[in-house]
């Protein structure tokens, strides 16, 4: 969800010349902007190296919901996907900006009650040491799908426009969620972990 909303509006932002998205099967969209990259498995990037050189920027928005899951199968797919992607990333590209997407109320101390949370701040944390021009992590709550969508999750299409008004985490459209990360990689921002209305103001 994240990441479709991230790439709409990556394709009609000035500021992008291209967009390479890296997916383990392939995504029915033709741009003039966009190219693909389809991997069996997330850890085959190094063989190609000399393609992802090319690229300023990596908004990293895969990810999937703990629902269901413990904490080591949850680990699994979360740290030991993303992390070993970015350190490899790092290798091939030292002077890329990467941007992960985590979640509101992660834990950074690692040691809270609430294990996605756990996962998520240890994930976190193991980003920022790694050696990139500048690394990120968003923390959006709830988010609004950009028209066009495909994969919107049911549970915003119908909650988000109702809770919106009666959470204290600002409610983010993904078109701005996209335009902060194109900010991050042109601009910058002063801290590394962005919360709902760091995305915000980086959006304007």
């Amino acid at each position: 969800m994240v990441g479709e909303g991230v790439l709409f509006e990556c394709l009609e932002n000035p500021t992008v010349t291209e967009v390479l998205m890296i997916n383990r099967r392939n995504y029915d969209l033709a741009h003039p902007k966009l190219k693909e990259l389809i991997v069996k498995d997330f850890s085959e990037i190094e063989n190609h190296s000399d393609l992802l050189k090319n690229y300023d920027g990596c908004f990293f928005c895969a990810g999937v919901s703990s629902v269901g899951e413990n904490e080591e199968s949850f680990t699994k797919k979360t740290y030991d996907f993303a992390v070993p992607f970015a350190t490899t990333l790092s290798q091939i590209k030292p002077t890329i900006t990467f941007i992960y997407v985590s979640g509101s109320r992660t834990d950074s101390t690692e040691k809270g009650k609430v294990m996605w949370a756990r996962v998520k701040g240890r994930t976190e944390n193991a980003l920022m040491k790694l050696p990139f021009k500048a690394q990120y992590n968003f923390r959006p709550g709830i988010m609004i799908g950009s028209k066009g969508q495909k994969n919107v999750k049911t549970i915003y299409k119908i909650l988000g426009p109702l809770l919106s008004p009666f959470i204290s985490v600002k409610t983010l459209k993904l078109s701005e969620v996209g335009k902060a990360m194109i900010n991050a990689v042109a601009k910058g921002y002063p801290t590394q972990i962005l919360e709902a209305d760091d995305i915000f103001k980086l959006s304007q």
